[in-house]
């Protein structure tokens, strides 16, 4: 029987693909401390079906595929990119049904949806998920759009779970959300405590509202309403037109890094820190190293920050798509740093987007506002700069057994590049 530290309460996880199991994995994944635990997070067999699947398909088959059902919202949030895509771009029910079929048939073990707003498809949503019973789903929602209806859906089909974007307080979350987005959030959070939903609460955090949203008093309100874990993931100026000025200085970011690693230690609580989790997750682990993104216009991207591509699931089957040339140029120059602290190539290592996106047929996918892979690098390079020499300075720092520790998994994460398939 396996059981997760709850606010002080040993919760009971049922089986995989409950959505609590989700939790329960992702709390193991990055709480890992030796070979044998990062081998039988997803149970003694799993790791070995990872590598049969890549060697049968001939592709790194992600574990975790993120898809975009629509681009559609309801809200209009400052600075963010699904504000520039077409707002007609979807992708239809059967298309999504296609995609769940054949992510399962090859061994992706979650699917997680965004957008847009996922919930602008609730009834689709709520009907995929039914119908593909083996598969865990979740999806990042500004939750303005969950009532009483959909928690109990959630409740009765059980793998399908959600996490709420929320910016900090009223005034940080209305002032980039919109005026009564936040009441609307916490009572979406109060009707998903009350049903038993293992959620988690999912936040953007800049250099307006980093203190805030990493305090003690926010992250422990956001437990009190019933999350069960976090995302956090840092402002990156994605397109042309993105406002550099909310990206965090390498001070601000050292901040965060480690009052989140403090408050999970203390609280026994798992919050994922998309920028600063890199030491944890083996560096960069996007283009099929576990993960992979399809946008509501279809086309497969190596994370969801990262909008560049050279293929679309509208002309390709999802396995053909995975054997993408940027795919594998991609996965071939991981990692891209010695300091997984510094995992990343588009604000950490910005020469290697740079490089990458001059791979034949690859294009800018931010439709409205694109920018090359240069563009990009050139925007990010002194944020990358000067967060070096502090990335290096935490890495010197680090106990050596977690050096090590993170060392020795390098070769398992990496494994579709390692393997040396053959395509």
């Amino acid at each position: 029987m396996k059981y997760l530290p709850i606010r002080g309460e040993n919760k009971r996880i049922p089986g995989y693909p409950h959505h609590k199991e989700f939790v329960y994995r992702c709390y193991r994944f990055f709480e890992v401390k030796s070979l044998f635990d990062f081998l039988t997070i997803d149970g003694y067999l799993q790791v070995f079906k990872e590598l049969y699947h890549n060697h049968k398909y001939r592709c790194a088959v992600p574990r975790l595929l993120l898809i975009d059902p629509t681009s559609a919202c309801n809200l209009h949030c400052k600075g963010c990119w699904a504000a520039d895509y077409q707002k007609n771009s979807n992708l239809s029910y059967e298309k999504l049904d296609e995609l769940f079929t054949d992510a399962q048939k090859i061994g992706v073990v979650q699917i997680i949806m965004s957008g847009g707003e996922p919930l602008m498809r609730k009834n689709d949503i709520i009907r995929l998920c039914e119908k593909h019973r083996k598969l865990t789903f979740g999806l990042f929602t500004n939750a303005t759009l969950i009532d009483e209806k959909f928690v109990e859906d959630l409740v009765r089909i059980g793998n399908l779970n959600v996490f709420v974007s929320i910016e900090g307080f009223r005034e940080d979350t209305d002032s980039r959300r919109g005026a009564g987005t936040y009441d609307k959030v916490i009572a979406a959070m109060d009707l998903l405590k009350k049903h038993d939903i293992g959620f988690g609460f999912s936040i953007c955090y800049h250099s307006k509202n980093y203190e805030a949203v990493s305090s003690d008093e926010f992250l422990d309100f956001l437990q009190e309403k019933g999350a069960w874990f976090g995302w956090m993931f840092n402002y990156l100026p994605i397109g042309s037109d993105a406002d550099v000025s909310l990206c965090c200085s390498p001070e601000e970011r050292a901040f965060v890094k480690q009052k989140i690693e403090e408050y999970n230690k203390r609280k026994k609580f798992t919050i994922i820190d998309f920028a600063n989790s890199g030491h944890k997750a083996i560096g960069c682990v996007a283009a099929g190293n576990d993960f992979a993104h399809i946008n509501a216009n279809g086309d497969l991207e190596p994370c969801a920050f990262c909008h560049y591509s050279d293929v679309n699931i509208n002309n390709l089957s999802l396995v053909e798509a995975l054997q993408s040339p940027f795919f594998r140029k991609f996965r071939e120059q991981k990692p891209f740093s010695s300091n997984f602290l510094r995992p990343c190539p588009l604000i950490d290592v910005p020469e290697a987007i740079a490089s990458l996106t001059k791979t034949e047929g690859v294009r800018s996918t931010h439709l409205n506002n694109p920018e090359s892979g240069e563009q990009l690098a050139d925007k990010t390079r002194p944020l990358a700069e000067k967060w070096e020499p502090v990335a290096d300075k935490l890495y010197l720092e680090m106990p050596e057994d977690e050096k090590k520790r993170f060392g020795i998994l390098t070769s398992i994460l990496f494994r579709g590049n390692k393997l040396k398939i053959k395509y």
